[in-house]
């Protein structure tokens, strides 16, 4: 237990990236017509979303279900991370094998966060994506859906910690959010987006892109070791093994021009 309080490295499944030196404005312009502003699911970007003649990918009022439950699970989790002992939240973090690594915590690392900013900027990332996404697949396939980028996230960054030697813990809910914003490229790759600082619309699937070679690049080149730059990618992959099983097994809905 006193090695868990005293470690002090971590890496948060919540890019810090230098899109950071791009902009500075964390704000949100919802656009009325469209599913909402698809908020970068670093936090460090936000994008609005073009108007858009699909109504289908309209965002509702109401919360789906599945999304909702997240959303309460982070909150409660988070709550509970203000009052118990660091010492037992730090059991439930994503250790690397050889330290202190647990099974459940493939799953439990991804409901933990370091601070307000790291729960606000991945659950605001979790209803804008969310919402739009449960309504298109369904809740039953939307929850399969976020723990399978979950624990591809999380078992990539297991790898990755064992190639380098590392054993800082991980935690954050940012490689499953990377995953959904995956799935709205994959499903809508033409609805536009326009990055608040510059200016430069571009559609979903040129946006997620841009933004996965950049993950590919801060992590390759070690950049801010403290973001686990793989566990993202290893949840955009997990996310695009099911939506290409799920289209070869029996046909799940095709992407929407």
């Amino acid at each position: 237990m006193r090695a868990l309080r005293e470690a002090a490295t971590f890496q948060f499944v919540n890019p810090k990236a230098c899109l950071i030196a791009l902009t500075a404005a964390i704000l949100f312009l919802p656009s009325r017509s469209s599913p909402g502003a698809a908020l970068a699911a670093t936090g460090i970007m936000m994008v609005r979303q073009a108007r858009s003649a699909k109504s289908s990918t309209r965002m509702p009022i109401h919360l789906p279900p599945a999304t909702r439950n997240l959303l309460l699970a982070n909150v409660c989790v988070f709550v509970l991370q203000q009052v118990l002992d660091p010492r037992l939240v730090a059991w439930f973090y994503l250790w690397p094998p050889g330290t202190h690594f647990q099974p459940w915590q493939l799953i439990s690392y991804g409901f933990l966060h370091e601070g307000f900013l790291h729960i606000f900027v991945n659950m605001f990332a979790l209803f804008m994506f969310g919402t739009p996404m449960e309504r298109y697949l369904g809740t039953g396939r939307f929850v399969v859906y976020y723990f399978v980028c979950l624990l591809t996230a999380g078992l990539t960054q297991l790898t990755v910690s064992a190639l380098a030697n590392s054993s800082a813990p991980t935690l954050g809910a940012s490689g499953a959010i990377f995953g959904l914003l995956l799935a709205f490229a994959m499903y809508f790759p033409r609805q536009r987006v326009t990055l608040l600082f510059p200016p430069i619309p571009m559609p979903a699937w040129a946006f997620v892109t841009i933004y996965g070679l950049f993950e590919l690049f801060m992590g390759v080149t070690g950049s801010e070791g403290s973001v686990a730059h793989f566990a993202h990618l290893g949840g955009m992959l997990g996310g695009a093994a099911m939506i290409l099983i799920w289209r070869v097994k029996d046909g799940a809905p095709g992407p929407q021009r």
